[in-house]
């Protein structure tokens, strides 16, 4: 009897805590919204509880079906809804992505940008014009040289095209050919260069006399490891002095910038980082400082921003450095990338950054040491007073 009775109770105590578990359950699975916004601050969670009603939105779709006199996509409206809604937070570096412009934007951010033939092309004289060509890719073994002025692709007469314009027809699928007609010197010249997989590394370089140039034209995967190479290159060439040419950089990793930072700095903060969650992290230089001693100077313009002002903040406050140029773009915020349903993309700010002596640059910018301007006159006429200031500084 003592035996059995036990089992009795121990079956009454076993449905008893399975049924706590059951309610527990279900009151976590229809009020977990409300859990989580209790517990998440305390484990450094963000949680948002509240939903979008989309019944005026249903609406809008059901009066444009019935009325518009035309094919409605679908898929387009809803894609559009996307687009729309997050736009509307009135963020410009908040985003939504396609499929297809995810892919285009994950291209661009590692430098692949497909077929073409390996220039790049600005105006200048109103005319579309080779600014320089890639080693080693197509445009380079040709024989096009920087300053060529495009007058015909494909038989088309380029005369005042736009730079996205030229880009646009010379771009084509890896293996096809493009024809271009340039005016060198007053002399026409012909190539017809089978376009190939471009990759447009983020960093290069050029040594005049002993000053080295190292220009960075984006924040990759790629930049911590080609600039320290080319550093390395310029120094074993004699250089003595350095440019860090950072004009019309707008950004990229952030994790970059510590790897590139040390090579001047020792371990000494370049940015801090800062959530509305608490996630607060302290960013210091990394890496060997091969470059700890050599007189450098940095130009930015108007569209260096992001990871290029925390690079030039941390280096000038850090005093190894002085800034030539412009006032910078002024965006102090950090974006994440996340992916979701079917291949499309959200960028979404999540933190704000701050210089080692604790400014957000946000909507203001990094003014120059040294301002020096770059006109369109200047272009035409293939000077750039910038590099010459930014050289004359560290004379």
């Amino acid at each position: 009897m003592l035996m059995n009775k036990k089992i009795h109770l121990t079956r009454v105590y076993l449905a008893a805590v399975l049924l706590t578990v059951l309610l527990l359950g279900f009151i976590a699975g229809t009020r977990s919204k409300e859990i989580y916004s209790l517990v998440g601050p305390l484990v450094g969670i963000r949680v948002e509880t509240g939903t979008l009603n989309d019944d005026s939105l249903q609406s809008l779709y059901q009066t444009l079906k019935v009325t518009y006199n035309g094919d409605i996509d679908d898929d387009a409206l809803l894609e559009g809804a996307k687009h729309g809604m997050v736009s509307a937070i009135g963020d410009p570096y908040t985003t939504y992505f396609t499929p297809k412009e995810a892919e285009a934007f994950n291209k661009e951010l590692t430098g692949d940008i497909g077929g073409g033939i390996g220039a790049e092309i600005g105006v200048r004289s109103g005319e579309p014009t080779i600014i320089r060509t890639l080693e080693g890719h197509p445009a380079e073994k040709a024989g096009v040289h920087a300053g060529d002025v495009i007058i015909m692709v494909n038989d088309q007469s380029a005369r005042g095209w736009s730079a996205e314009e030229a880009v646009k027809e010379i771009r084509g699928e890896k293996g096809t050919t493009v024809k271009i007609a340039v005016n060198r010197s007053g002399e026409v010249k012909e190539f017809a260069i089978t376009r190939d997989i471009i990759n447009n590394p983020s960093v290069s370089s050029e040594l005049r006399g002993t000053v080295g140039i190292l220009t960075i034209s984006r924040f990759d995967e790629e930049t911590v490891s080609l600039t320290r190479k080319k550093a390395t290159e310029l120094k074993n060439q004699g250089m003595k002095k350095l440019i860090l040419d950072m004009r019309g950089n707008g950004g990229g990793y952030l994790d970059a910038t510590p790897g590139v930072a040390g090579m001047w700095l020792d371990d000494k903060l370049v940015v801090s980082v800062r959530a509305n969650n608490g996630g607060n992290q302290r960013l210091n230089a990394q890496g060997d400082t091969l470059l700890a001693g050599v007189p450098t100077a940095i130009v930015l313009n108007g569209g260096s921003a992001s990871a290029t002002e925390i690079l030039a903040a941390a280096l000038r406050y850090h005093g190894v450095a002085k800034i030539v140029g412009e006032k910078s773009f002024g965006k102090g915020t950090v974006q994440e990338l996340l992916p979701l349903q079917g291949g499309s993309m959200l960028k979404v700010t999540i933190k704000r950054w701050y210089t080692p002596g604790d400014k957000n640059i946000n909507g203001k910018g990094i003014a120059p040491d040294i301002k020096a301007d770059l006109t369109q006159k200047d272009l035409d006429n293939g000077r750039d007073p910038q590099l010459e200031a930014a050289i004359k500084s560290l004379e």
